[in-house]
C-alpha cells in the first residue's frame, strides 16, 4: 500500500463520508479522527485551516495536509 493518511473529520459530514468511501473502494488505509470528540484534532484543523474547522482534512505522512480533497488529489499525494 503507498501510505496511510489522517483524516479528520466529523460524524454529520457528508464530504467526509463520501471520501472515506472512495478511498476504502481504492483499497487506501486511513486513520480517522472525530474532532468533535478530540479537542487537540479539532485545534490542529483550525490551525491547518486558518481558523476554520473545516472536514475533512487529510494529513500526509510528510506532515503536508489537504482539505476537503478529491480522491484523485488524495491518491496523487500518497504516489498511488
Amino acid at each position: 500500500m503507498p501510505g496511510t493518511v489522517t483524516m479528520y473529520s466529523t460524524t454529520w459530514c457528508g464530504y467526509c463520508s463520501r471520501l472515506k468511501s472512495q478511498m476504502d473502494r481504492e483499497g487506501i488505509t486511513y486513520n480517522e479522527i472525530n474532532i468533535e470528540h478530540d479537542p487537540d484534532s479539532a485545534a490542529f484543523v483550525e490551525k491547518a485551516n486558518g481558523g476554520n474547522q473545516t472536514v475533512p482534512t487529510v494529513l500526509f505522512a510528510d506532515g503536508s495536509t489537504l482539505t476537503n480533497p478529491s480522491l484523485a488529489q488524495v491518491k496523487q499525494k500518497i504516489g498511488a
